[in-house]
């Protein structure tokens, strides 16, 4: 099976392109920054990240058009494809890149805006302040006294 999920953000906006021929078709190519889970941080303390490339076909491309921006966090379900070519030098240069089954935004247009006016990419919410998707924080030690945790 080949299946891939990923979240990050877009380093650039989509480079949107259409075939040739009767029926054009749109094909969007991007970069998520993905954040790795559990690495070490780099000399300057920031965390360490991997630069995925991605390619969506179709509706998907369209919405990428129409929607996403650089800095937009997404979810990407798909496959990964490889491939080779040889360039002008007659070397062998090897390709990766996600082919975009489906992607969704992975954080509320509110929230994505208080991080563009000003507040840093990475901070979070106080407990008692909304996460920016309408659901409010419960703040530590109030755990114990729900019944679904």
């Amino acid at each position: 099976m080949n299946k891939v999920i990923l979240m990050g953000r877009l380093t650039r906006d989509p480079d949107v392109r259409y075939s040739q021929g009767e029926t054009p078709l749109a094909i969007a190519r991007y970069t998520l920054a993905v954040d790795r889970r559990f690495s070490r941080r780099n000399q300057e303390g920031q965390q360490t990240a991997d630069f995925i490339s991605c390619k969506a076909f179709g509706k998907s491309a369209e919405f990428a058009e129409k929607y996403l921006h650089k800095g937009t966090k997404l979810v990407v379900c798909g496959r990964i494809e490889t491939g080779s070519y040889t360039n002008k030098d007659g070397q062998t240069v090897y390709t990766t890149e996600v082919v975009v089954e489906d992607q969704e935004f992975a954080e509320s247009k509110k929230f994505q805006e208080s991080n563009d006016s000003g507040a840093p990419m990475g901070s979070a919410p106080s407990p008692t302040q909304a996460a920016g998707d309408d659901f409010m924080n419960i703040p530590d030690g109030i755990d114990e006294e729900l019944p679904f945790v």
